[in-house]
C-alpha cells in the first residue's frame, strides 16, 4: 500500500514550499495542511497554489490562532478524514492545532511524526511543564528535527535516539546561490540602485528582544571604534540590518546616541525575491540572537557564499566551523563579538575562501536533506508499534487542547 503523508504547517512560506516540493518527489503522495492563510508574525507575501504536492488551508482568510476551538476541530478533522493519511507529520506539541491533529491520529490508529526545533536551553524550564511534554511526546512514533541540540531535547523528553532524524531546517539553497551570483555579476549597478555601501556586515531579523539587536549595535560601535584606530577609514565596513518590528524606534534612537546613523542602514523588511540582492552584495553575515531555535537566515547566508558570525545560542551552530567558514560567539559578550567583526575585516581572513566553505557546507543541508530525513522518520514511525493512549494521556491531551 502506498503511503499517504499529511504534513502540517502554520502558514506556508518560501521555506516550506522548497521542502514540500522535495518531499513530494521522494514520497509521491503528500498533502500540506496549512492552518492559516494569514500570519501576523511573518509578513511573507502569500504564495498561491502547490508544486507536486496537494494543499489545503484550514482558514484561508484568517489566522487559526484567532478561531474558535470547535471550528479548528471541525476543519482539521474534515481535512484529515478526506485525505485518509497513513502518517501525519505535526509541528511540535504546543499549538492547539497540532494537538488536535495528534488527537485525531491516536483516535484513528494513525502514526504521528513530530517536527521540532526546540532545545533544552531556549527558555527556563519548569518541572511540571516538562512532565506534561513528556506525556505528549511519547504519543508520537518518531521525530524529525533540525540539529543535535533538538535531538538531545527530544531524547530528554522520552523519544528514543534511533527514532529521531535530522534535516528539518533547510532552505532552497539553489535559489540563494544563483541569485547572489547573479547580483555579484552586476555589482556596481545594483549597489548604486539600492544605495548599498562597498563593504557591509548583513543581519536579518525581526526587531524583537530575543534577536539581540541592541547588542549587535553595541558590538558594531565597538568594532567601528577599533577599526578607526587600526588603519584606513575607507576600509571600515558598514552594517545593513534587514527587518522590522516593535523595537525599530528604540534601535533608531540607539543609533543616534551612538552617532552611527550614517554607517548603519535599516531598509526594512524585504520579501523573498529581494533577499539575494542584500546577501549577494554583503561581505559577511551576523546573527547573534540570545534565543534562536535554529536561524534559517544563516542557511540563506551560507548558500549565498558568505562567512558567518553566529551566536552559540542558535540551533544552527551545527553549520559553523570556527575559522573555516566563520565564528561562534557568546551573544552576551559585546567585546568578543566586536573583536570577531574586526577580525573578519582583516586581510588574514580570505573572505572568498570562507564563503566558498559556507556554500560547500550548506550543500549538505538542502531540501533533498529534508526529504530524506522526513522519509526516514516516516519509515521509522510506520515500523513502530502504535502508542497506547491510556486514560491519563487522554485526559492530559484533552486538557491541553481546551486550556
Amino acid at each position: 500500500m502506498e503511503n499517504r503523508v499529511a504534513v502540517l504547517f502554520h502558514r506556508l512560506g518560501p521555506y516550506h514550499f522548497a521542502r514540500l516540493r522535495a518531499a513530494a518527489e521522494a514520497l509521491q503522495n503528500v498533502l500540506a495542511i496549512e492552518f492559516s492563510g494569514v500570519d501576523h508574525t511573518y509578513a511573507w507575501e502569500k504564495i498561491e497554489g502547490a508544486d507536486r504536492f496537494q494543499r489545503v488551508t484550514l482558514f484561508p482568510q484568517a489566522d487559526s490562532k484567532t478561531q474558535p476551538l470547535p471550528e479548528i476541530h471541525r476543519r482539521m478533522r474534515a481535512a484529515l478524514e478526506e485525505y485518509q493519511p497513513t502518517v501525519v507529520v505535526i509541528p511540535g506539541w504546543a499549538d492547539v492545532e497540532s494537538l488536535v491533529a495528534l488527537q485525531w491520529c491516536l483516535t484513528h490508529g494513525i502514526h504521528a511524526v513530530v517536527m521540532s526545533e526546540t532545545t533544552a536551553w531556549d527558555e527556563t524550564r519548569k518541572w511540571w511543564k516538562e512532565w506534561l511534554k513528556h506525556r505528549v511526546v511519547k504519543l508520537y512514533s518518531s521525530g524529525f528535527v533540525g540539529g543535535q541540540a533538538h535531538r538531545d531535547y527530544l531524547i530528554k523528553l522520552g523519544l528514543r535516539f534511533e527514532r529521531i532524524f535530522l534535516g528539518y531546517d533547510v532552505v532552497d539553497n539553489d535559489y540563494f546561490a544563483v541569485g547572489a551570483t547573479k547580483v555579484r555579476n552586476q555589482d556596481t549597478q545594483i549597489r548604486q540602485q539600492f544605495q548599498l555601501p562597498p563593504h557591509y556586515f548583513l543581519a536579518s531579523a525581526r526587531f524583537i528582544q530575543k534577536k539581540n539587536l541592541p547588542g549587535l549595535l553595541q558590538a558594531y560601535a565597538k568594532y567601528f571604534q577599533a577599526a578607526q584606530k587600526s588603519g584606513d577609514r575607507n576600509q571600515i565596513w558598514s552594517l545593513v540590518l534587514l527587518g522590522d518590528g516593535p523595537l525599530r524606534a528604540d534601535l533608531q534612537a540607539q543609533l543616534l546616541e551612538l552617532k552611527l546613523d550614517d554607517h548603519v542602514k535599516m531598509p526594512g523588511f524585504k520579501q523573498y525575491e529581494e533577499l539575494p540582492i542584500y546577501y549577494g552584495l554583503a561581505s559577511a553575515f551576523i546573527h547573534i540572537s540570545t534565543v534562536e531555535p535554529w536561524g534559517l537566515v544563516v542557511n540563506e547566508a551560507m548558500a549565498s557564499a558568505l562567512p558567518v558570525l553566529v551566536s552559540d545560542r542558535c540551533g544552527c551552530v551545527d553549520l559553523v566551523e570556527e575559522e573555516i567558514n566563520g565564528f561562534i560567539v557568546n551573544p552576551y559578550r559585546v567585546e568578543e563579538i566586536a573583536s570577531k567583526m574586526l577580525q573578519l575585516t582583516t586581510p588574514s581572513v580570505e573572505l572568498s575562501k570562507w564563503g566558498d566553505a559556507s556554500r560547500r557546507m550548506i550543500s549538505k543541508w538542502s531540501p533533498l536533506r529534508f526529504a530524506e530525513g522526513l522519509k526516514e522518520a516516516i519509515d521509522s514511525a510506520l515500523s513502530a508499534p502504535l502508542p497506547r493512549l491510556g486514560w491519563l494521556d487522554r485526559t492530559i491531551l484533552w486538557l491541553l487542547i481546551h486550556r
